[in-house]
């Protein structure tokens, strides 16, 4: 496989003056990351700081009523809130190696922001945030949470104030200040070798799953189930099963609400190929190559591409993916905390409507593992929005 490349996805569409910058993190994984000592560091980071390893948990009355076992992996668990901590320690320590001061960084939902500024501020580091300024509003949470870790948070008012355009602004900023300054890539998309370092720190979600579904199962598990949107904690969830031919590999992608000429964030289901930030990859955009703008319900999600290496994985058949409308995600939110008393994110909670919704795809008594990838006090104010009065006055 050319270097860069899943299949025919991936590559390093940038202008000229990214070039110096991104082969200098790509020299930087093959020279500094395999070190005993940065391995030795990151490892006691992810343990002592983050909080790792996170368990798998037996969902038992979910179970009973599915028919099959339902397991989450449970990343939730982890300081922050969710998987980003993962990738945001690695590549903040490998910038540390490198002898950046500064950190800048794209957000969504805001927990990639969260965890670069803790990750910024654990290793004694600058911090700026760019997030879209649709998203600073409905995360307001994060935002105060990144300002007190000592980031600067910048909202980008541009195009549809979302992912897209906080990773557009962030490129514009890392152009000009490479030579101090590292951009922490948030997702397992973006020009190379961001897809393949995002991957690399982020695959100890498989790793442990693994190891653990042995231990309480026996085998590995039957299904393996995660949200997808630019497809971090989906590739970190895989990355280990890829040549394990019994697990099937499922992703779940925002269908918004499902109504005519709704938008969405099914850039796989519904795409076509294209360039976006830096590599050729499925798109959500029009005839004309012009990006369309995206929707969900969740934040983190809420992205009109996808990482290449899952569209390679969907172009050969290794991994299949779907879709769930909002409305299936907000049960499947509910079902989950009153049934199990664990509260998801709505990113995660799109990969457990698909489970609820398609039980007749698993055979009776199979172990189904879902990515839990985050936790959903961040997305308090969507749901309590969504449900409206009638929730808000339940118990008077």
């Amino acid at each position: 496989m050319k270097k860069g490349y899943f299949g025919e996805f991936g590559g390093c569409f940038v202008p000229e003056l990214l070039i110096p910058p991104l082969r200098e993190v790509e020299e930087a994984m093959e020279t500094l990351l395999p070190k005993d000592a940065f391995q030795e560091e990151l490892q006691l980071l992810l343990h002592d700081f983050a909080g790792r390893p996170t368990p798998v948990t037996k969902c038992p009355k979910l179970s009973k009523e599915l028919g099959f076992t339902l397991w989450l992996k449970r990343e939730d668990l982890l300081h922050t809130g969710a998987h980003k901590i993962n990738n945001a320690l690695g590549q903040a320590l490998l910038a540390k190696y490198m002898g950046k001061r500064k950190l800048i960084a794209e957000t969504g939902a805001g927990q990639h922001g969260v965890a670069t500024a803790c990750a910024a501020a654990r290793l004694g580091l600058e911090c700026e945030i760019y997030m879209g300024s649709e998203d600073v509003e409905r995360q307001s949470s994060n935002v105060a949470r990144m300002r007190l870790l000592n980031a600067k948070v910048h909202p980008v008012s541009t195009g549809s104030r979302t992912l897209k355009d906080a990773i557009n602004e962030t490129l514009r900023v890392w152009i000009r200040e490479q030579a101090t300054t590292h951009y922490c890539f948030g997702t397992a998309a973006g020009p190379h070798p961001f897809p393949s370092l995002v991957k690399l720190f982020q695959r100890v979600i498989s790793r442990e799953s693994k190891v653990q579904m042995r231990e309480h199962t026996g085998s590995l598990p039957d299904a393996v189930v995660a949200c997808v949107g630019g497809g971090s904690n989906a590739i970190g969830a895989f990355a280990e099963y890829l040549d394990e031919p019994g697990v099937r590999l499922i992703g779940v992608e925002a269908a918004g609400s499902g109504e005519t000429g709704c938008f969405n964030s099914a850039s796989l289901t519904l795409g076509t190929p294209g360039v976006l930030h830096g590599n050729y990859t499925m798109l959500l955009q029009n005839a004309d190559g012009q990006i369309e703008p995206s929707h969900s319900i969740s934040a983190g999600l809420d992205y009109p591409g996808v990482g290449p290496e899952h569209a390679f994985l969907q172009k050969s058949g290794r991994v299949t993916y779907g879709m769930v409308k909002d409305a299936n995600v907000i049960a499947a939110f509910m079902r989950l905390c009153r049934t199990e008393g664990i509260l998801p994110a709505l990113e995660s909670s799109h990969a457990l409507a698909w489970v609820f919704d398609h039980p007749q795809e698993f055979a009776a008594g199979s172990n189904v593992l879902v990515n839990l990838s985050g936790r959903g006090d961040k997305d308090l104010g969507i749901v309590t929005g969504y449900l409206g009065s009638d929730f808000m006055g339940e118990g008077e």
